[in-house]
C-alpha cells in the first residue's frame, strides 16, 4: 500500500471531468462540496448525453436526456457550485478518447483554468464500463494537450498547466480528501439524481425512506473505508498526480 497524503492546499479553481451525469457527486462530489465552501469555484465537465441511463425501455430518451442534465445543474448547485457545468454531448455509452474529444476538454482545461482537476482513474483494473475508461483518458491526454501550446492552436486560448489530477476510483489510492461534514452535503447531490434512483442506486420507491437510507448507508460506508485510509473518519480517495 502506497504511503498516502491527505488534503491538498483549497484550489481557486476545480475541474471535474465525467463520463455521464451522477459520476461527479459519486466520485468527489464530498471533496467539491469542502472547497466550495472555502471558496473555491467548481466546474463539471460531463462528456456524454447521459441516454443510456435508464432501464426502461420505452423511455422517451429526448426527455431523459433533458432530465439528466437539469440534475447534473441542480447536483452542481447542492454541492455548491457556482462555475461552468457543461455537456459534450457525445453519445452514452460510445464515448471514444479519440482526438476530437481531446480537443473539446483541451479546450475547456484551458477556458477554466482550473488549479485541480478530477476525474475517473482510466487504469482501474477489470472496469468494465467503457465510458468511465475512455473519459479518464480523456482527463489525462486532455491535460497534456491544455497544458502544451503547440496543441491545437487553433483554439486561440492560451495554454494552462493545472498543479494537481485526482483520479477517482483507484485500484491504489494515495490520496484521501478529509470529507467529514459534507458528506450529507455530497448525499444531497446524489439524490438530485432522481432518474438514476432505481438503476444506480437502488432506490425502487422514492417515498420509501428506508431504500433512501439503506443507499444513504452505502455511502457513508464507503467513504467510511476510504477514510480509514489515511486515519479519518470520512474521506475519498484517489491517485494524485501532482506534477502535471
Amino acid at each position: 500500500m502506497p504511503e498516502v497524503s491527505t488534503n491538498l492546499d483549497v484550489p481557486g479553481v476545480a475541474l471535474a471531468i465525467a463520463a455521464h451525469p451522477d459520476d461527479v457527486e459519486f466520485g468527489c462530489g464530498g471533496t467539491l462540496a469542502k472547497w466550495a465552501a472555502a471558496g473555491t469555484r467548481i466546474h463539471h465537465l460531463v462528456c456524454t448525453d447521459g441516454s443510456k441511463g435508464s432501464w426502461d425501455p420505452s423511455e422517451d430518451v429526448t426527455q431523459l436526456v433533458a432530465v439528466r442534465q437539469e440534475e447534473q445543474r441542480n447536483a452542481s448547485r447542492a454541492l455548491g457550485g457556482k462555475g461552468e457545468v457543461v455537456f459534450l454531448g457525445w453519445s452514452d455509452g460510445e464515448l471514444e478518447s479519440g482526438l476530437r474529444q481531446r480537443w473539446e476538454v483541451a479546450y475547456w482545461i484551458r477556458t477554466i483554468q482550473p488549479d485541480v482537476v478530477l476525474g475517473h482513474d482510466p487504469w482501474r483494473r477489470y472496469r468494465l464500463h467503457p465510458d468511465h475508461r475512455n473519459a479518464g483518458f480523456l482527463a489525462t491526454d486532455g491535460i497534456v494537450a491544455a497544458r502544451d501550446p503547440h496543441f491545437f492552436p487553433e483554439q486561440n486560448v492560451a495554454p494552462h498547466r493545472p498543479k494537481a489530477l485526482l483520479l477517482w476510483e483507484a485500484d491504489e489510492p494515495d490520496h484521501v480528501e478529509d470529507v467529514d461534514g459534507f458528506v450529507d452535503t455530497k448525499l444531497a447531490a446524489l439524490l438530485e439524481h432522481r432518474s438514476q434512483f432505481r438503476s444506480t442506486m437502488r432506490i425502487d420507491d422514492p417515498a420509501a425512506t428506508d431504500e433512501v437510507e439503506q443507499f444513504s448507508s452505502r455511502i457513508r460506508t464507503r467513504l467510511g473505508e476510504m477514510g480509514a485510509l489515511a486515519g479519518l473518519a470520512q474521506g475519498e480517495a484517489f491517485k494524485l498526480m501532482p506534477y502535471l
